[in-house]
């Protein structure tokens, strides 16, 4: 205790310092706690993007079917895999989905893309269709309804109640099959992809051009009731539904590029920490050694009449502790308040396209308990550890250098 007392002494002899260090140390702990808050807010942002706006958090296909989109690898059970699908409780939604490539054509322009016929009320509860819908209005059942992106609007020169032909290959027989639809709403996703490239019909349509049965569908999205995450994305009942010809994939597996882009976001802050405390411990390693050749003369007399070596290192040791935590005070308070400042008002970085995903709304930073339990702790350790070195040298001090560098 005496020590201790000491060392917090100690600490203000040099206030001007002490502070400068323990701003150094907090600061650096705030930039982890708001860059941590930050990233963890981004990858929430991007796992909705990714899951709500058309992928859903599971598909479910034939095997192979991804590969091309071979309209021919259809579901043919649909009845079945239905019913299995309504009896699992830990599903929240699916819906069903009919897809395949088109040529849209109108008066005035061609287009290639890809035509989707979903079930108009299902689909609400599994993506963002019916939220993009900026001119007109959502699906309603009728056969005849189209929705279009709306750059591929703009491409073709169409509007609202223009016509629109499809025309796409029969399953199985590959014989050509058009279609007149009307264009009964536009969307906008915010990703360029699928406003140039994409179209939603109802399934009936789609099937009876397609020339399908209602038992037949390319593809099922579904929603868990508690959502697959990064770290926890297994499920029994995709587990259960893959066999030979039908695979289940988690969203994970569905976007292998972005999954491993998510994991590495997972390790930022642990490489940002590492290299602002790396920056933090060579602060604290020179505020000691300054601290220590203005004490040098101290240290010789004390160590002369019999001050053990340990005692003094003990000295240094605790004199860095308190640093530390009058670092992780400030650090903690001030992250706590950048924090909750970022977690309701949101930081907007204007409209980004991340690997395919579109980051157009405000990134709101996520408190985790880790961010002020944790990182403090880490804080500590390492900047008790810095200090070793100089409390090793303080040790080492002969005292008649010592007496003979102070004359």
């Amino acid at each position: 205790m005496q020590t201790a007392s000491l060392a917090f002494r100690n600490l203000f002899r040099n206030t001007r310092r002490t502070v400068l260090t323990v701003m150094l140390i907090g600061f650096s702990l705030t930039a982890l706690i708001v860059f941590d808050g930050i990233m963890r807010g981004m990858i929430t942002l991007m796992v909705d993007n990714i899951t709500g706006t058309l992928t859903g958090e599971a598909q479910i296909h034939r095997v192979d079917y991804r590969e091309n989109l071979d309209v021919d690898l259809y579901l043919d059970n649909a009845a079945q895999i239905e019913s299995q699908l309504q009896q699992d409780a830990s599903l929240q939604a699916f819906a069903p989905r009919v897809i395949s490539g088109a040529m849209i054509s109108s008066s005035y322009n061609v287009s290639a893309g890809l035509v989707y016929g979903v079930d108009a009320q299902l689909e609400k509860s599994i993506s963002k269709i019916s939220e993009a819908v900026v001119e007109g209005a959502y699906l309603s059942g009728e056969e005849s309804e189209l929705l279009i992106g709306i750059s591929m609007a703009e491409l073709l020169e169409v509007g609202l109640g223009d016509r629109i032909v499809l025309t796409l290959s029969e399953v199985d027989n590959g014989e050509l099959a058009q279609a007149l639809l009307r264009v009964s709403g536009i969307v906008e996703f915010g990703l360029r992809e699928l406003d140039e490239n994409f179209a939603f019909t109802n399934i009936a349509a789609a099937r009876r051009t397609l020339g399908m049965t209602d038992q037949q569908t390319h593809e099922y999205a579904l929603r868990f009731v508690t959502p697959l995450s990064l770290t926890d994305s297994s499920s029994a009942l995709l587990d259960e539904l893959n066999n030979g010809e039908i695979e289940a994939l988690n969203w994970l597996e569905l976007n292998p590029e972005i999954s491993l882009i998510l994991e590495i976001s997972r390790y930022s802050s642990l490489m940002i920490g590492a290299v602002l405390f790396l920056l933090a411990s060579l602060g604290v390693i020179n505020s000691m050694f300054m601290s220590i050749y203005e004490r040098i003369y101290e240290f010789g007399v004390i160590k002369a009449i019999g001050t053990r070596p340990g005692d003094i290192s003990k000295l240094i040791l605790f004199e860095a502790l308190f640093i530390a935590l009058i670092s992780c005070g400030m650090g903690i308070l001030l992250g706590a308040a950048i924090g909750a400042y970022t977690s309701t008002s949101g930081i907007a970085f204007g409209e980004m396209e991340f690997s395919g995903i579109s980051l157009n709304n405000a990134i709101f930073s996520e408190f985790h308990i880790i961010q002020f339990t944790q990182f403090p702790i880490y804080v500590v350790l390492l900047t008790v550890i810095a200090a070793i070195y100089p409390a090793r040298f303080a040790a080492k001090i002969i005292p008649s250098d010592a007496l003979h560098k102070s004359l």
